[in-house]
Order: C-alpha cells, then structure tokens, then sequence
C-alpha cells in the first residue's frame, strides 16, 4: 500500500519535532524537504545549515532551499512531485495560492497558540507576558491568511510560573509532533474534520522587539515578571542602574505591598527587591554591563546596591 506522501516545510530547531514524529511514525513518505537557505552564524560568520536542514540530511532525505518558493521553478517542482500533504512548521516564508493548491488533500501548519488566540510571529512569548494560564498546538489548514485557516486538532498545555518563552517552545515543539501525527490520518480517513476559526475571539501576537525588553517599574511585580520570562531568551530583560545598563535574568513576585515609588531598591545587603507599581520584585538573577550571569547575592558583593537607589531609565 502507497504511503501518503509529505512536502515538509521548517526552519527553526521548533520545527524539528515534528520532523522527527513524522519520520518515526513511518506512516509517511517525506518526499521533499523545504528549509530557508543557510544564513551565517557566529563571530566567523560561517554558513550554518538551519536545524531542519541539519535533521533531514542526517535521515537521508532530500532538501532543497530556495530564496523564494513563489518562484517558477519551485513551484513546478512541487507540482511534479505532487503530496498529498503540505506541513508547514515555523517556515519563514509565505506560500500563495497556486501553492496552497498543489497537495492533494491539504496544506497543514503547525501553530505554536490555542487559536484563533495569537495569530503571529510571537505566540508563545506573547501568552507568556500576558499572564496566560494555559496555552498549547493547534494543527489547521493553510489559507492565504495569516494564520487564520480552519482549525484541525488542538492540545493544551498549562504555563507554570517557572515557565519562560525557551521552556515552553520546547514543550509546544514536543506536542506539535505528536498531533501532526495524529492530525494527517485523521484527515485521511474523515476522523478529523476542519472548524471555521472564530474571527470576533481572534488576537494577534506581533513579533518582539529589543525596546520590548526595559523593564517599566510602573507595572505590577507580577505583570513584570511574565513578560521577563516571555522574553528569555529574546530579546531578554533589562534595566538601568546610575546610567549602567543590567541585564535582568530571573525574578520573583513577593507578596508583599510596595510603599516606595516604583523602581526603588528597598533593600540592600546580599538581597535585591524593588519596588513597582504594585507589590514588590526579587530579582533573582542578573548580569552588568562587563560581567556574566550570576544571582543577585553574588553580584552585590561585587557591585553593592544600597536601598534607595532607582531603577529604570
């Protein structure tokens, strides 16, 4: 019997899991691999194949990278192999029509959000700075939208107080993998049947920016503290001390109120808590300007901070 057959299109190591289940499911043939092309990394600027890449080569299957898929010669190649299937995983490009068109039953993403919530580039920092309880993988078609396809199958997951943006990509990439496996048969044999997304519920979850990262003092300790970990580890937390620039790891909301303006150092010693607009803030881990990762009690006793100073631009 004929295996459904698979274009695969990833870039990012969170795109890989679901690569991998694909592949260890054996229920498919990967008759293509799409990746973005090798960009340079590093302080020597060298050529670096993208995670995608990297995996698929390592299992033998052929991959190919184009500067653009809307180009003539991709798409004839798609045409010629003709899937059954796209999956798409965090790609980095986006397909039009005549390449929608082209698998015989669908195109499917893979999103990193409980949909129609946080359509975007950023789902999973997003639900992280906004505080959200609970987040997860949704699995739709493709359409020309952003993110707006039908949906397919979803799975939750709950975000945990220690959970970063780092944290929780990797476990919506585990999750990912284990519904597309689940998503593609379904299709197939009627079990899984497309949903209309509810436009009116939709949010959009735009990409992050460095100005995103200085912390505002202003806010409750509990509000600064996800949106730190929705930004770890891009493009990270920071502050300002006498006009010295920190770097601000790890934090800790503190159940107790604040009586000092916000961004207020209250305590001094081997402990650093500053006060917000509402509660008070343990940092719990951060880095100056010429200096590496490290807790608070050992950075203080190298940079003493005494109770008053102020944090913040």
């Amino acid at each position: 019997m004929t295996k459904p057959s698979i274009i695969f299109m990833g870039t990012p190591d969170f795109a890989v899991n679901a690569l991998r289940a694909l592949h260890e499911s054996g229920l498919f043939e990967i008759a293509l691999v799409v990746s973005q092309p090798d960009r340079p990394k590093g302080r020597g600027r060298k050529l670096e194949p993208t995670p995608v890449k990297a995996y698929a080569q390592a299992m033998g299957y052929r991959v190919e990278q184009p500067e653009t898929v809307k180009s003539e010669e991709f798409i004839r190649l798609a045409e010629e192999i003709a899937p059954d299937f796209f999956v798409v995983v965090a790609f980095g490009q986006i397909l039009n029509q005549r390449l929608l068109d082209v698998p015989k039953v669908c195109p499917v993403n893979i999103h990193g959000s409980l949909l129609p919530r946080y359509r975007g580039s950023a789902p999973i920092q997003r639900a992280v700075m906004n505080g959200d309880a609970v987040t997860g993988v949704t699995t739709m078609v493709m359409d020309r939208g952003m993110d707006t396809g039908d949906m397919l199958l979803t799975v939750k997951t709950p975000i945990g107080p220690e959970d970063t943006a780092a944290t929780l990509h990797d476990r919506l990439s585990e999750l990912g993998g284990e519904l597309i496996v689940k998503t593609l048969p379904g299709l197939l044999d009627g079990s899984v049947v497309p949903v209309p997304q509810d436009n009116e519920a939709a949010t959009h979850a735009a990409m992050l920016s460095k100005a995103e990262g200085e912390i505002d003092w202003s806010a409750p300790a509990r509000i600064i503290d996800c949106r730190l970990r929705g930004m770890t580890p891009w493009p990270g937390a920071f502050t300002f001390l006498d006009g010295k620039r920190l770097r601000i790891h790890k934090t800790q909301p503190l159940e107790m109120p604040a009586t000092d303006a916000p961004g207020t150092v209250v305590t001094g010693g081997s402990e650093l808590v500053v006060a917000t607009g509402e509660g008070l803030l343990r940092i719990v881990e951060l880095q100056g300007a010429n200096s590496k990762r490290m807790p608070a009690e050992a950075f203080l006793r190298g940079n003493p901070i005494e109770p008053g100073a102020r944090m913040g631009s």
